[in-house]
């Protein structure tokens, strides 16, 4: 199957600037991003991208086994960089994402000038002295609610997410990009986002590496920002004036600034 075609590839900007891709959420598609590619289409290169079963990427490319694992999407993450053969990438992944692009990373470091991981979380659940946000039942409950009325989930879930009181507009669109998700992928794409345990490849991203946080924020705390930041040799934190976990959307100046003054300097 094309590879363009699978994840409905979109490339804009400066045809010989330095590479950006651009990777979404769970639940979300690249149209998330469109607040923030104007700002950066002046001078990068900047690639977008829908994971297969978000957005419009097609459907018959989805495996329930393949993405009952990040390896599978992280796995697509490097064919799409082979495919378009994109070389010094500063891969910038949102939420799940950014552990998708640290599992890439770790396995194709060459391919990479750095990753800026936005709003990360390399585990959702707590344990010992580690605090993900979430007790196991919290994050059992949270995919029995979704397993039994995904749309009702979505509605109640969205503004928690999106986190920025005031601003129903941006608790509508994340409501209906999870609205446009399949049911059936997308509580694959959670089990697969909330149970997974992350942690232990921290310590094997070789490349530059910024990490954004914002606070507060109800998926990822304040401590995980730290936590990934403490077991990325060499990595950098810096907290947005922002709130929420969707800065793109709620504060896509500051967001475009913290990714061009990174890929600008790599």
């Amino acid at each position: 199957m094309d590879v363009r075609s699978r994840h409905n590839i979109t490339i804009t900007g400066r045809e010989d600037g330095p590479v950006v891709v651009l990777a979404h959420g769970f639940g979300c598609d690249q149209n998330l991003w469109r607040l923030v590619v104007p700002a950066l289409t002046g001078e990068f290169r900047v690639v977008l991208f829908d994971h297969v079963g978000s957005g419009r990427s097609d459907p018959a490319a989805w495996n329930a086994e393949r993405y009952s694992s990040l390896e599978g999407y992280a796995e697509d993450v490097l064919e799409i960089c082979r495919d378009l053969d994109l070389r010094d990438v500063t891969f910038v992944g949102h939420s799940v994402s950014a552990m998708i692009g640290v599992l890439a990373a770790v396995r194709e470091p060459e391919r990479f000038a750095g990753l800026v991981l936005l709003v990360p979380s390399p585990c959702y659940i707590d344990e010992g002295d580690y605090r993900g946000g979430f007790s196991r039942q919290d994050i059992d409950e949270l995919l029995e609610s979704l397993d039994s009325n995904y749309l009702g989930w979505s509605a109640a879930m969205a503004p928690v997410i999106m986190g920025v009181p005031g601003r129903p507009d941006l608790d509508e669109e994340l409501t209906n990009s999870f609205c446009r998700t399949d049911p059936e992928m997308a509580r694959v794409f959670a089990r697969t986002t909330f149970l997974s345990d992350n942690r232990a490849d921290l310590a094997g991203v070789s490349v530059p590496t910024l990490v954004v946080r914002c606070v507060p924020d109800a998926i990822a705390p304040p401590e995980v920002g730290e936590f990934v930041r403490d077991r990325i040799p060499g990595s950098t934190l810096v907290t947005l004036d922002a709130t929420g976990h969707c800065p793109q959307l709620s504060a896509p100046e500051a967001t475009a600034e913290a990714i061009g003054s990174f890929a600008r300097a790599r």
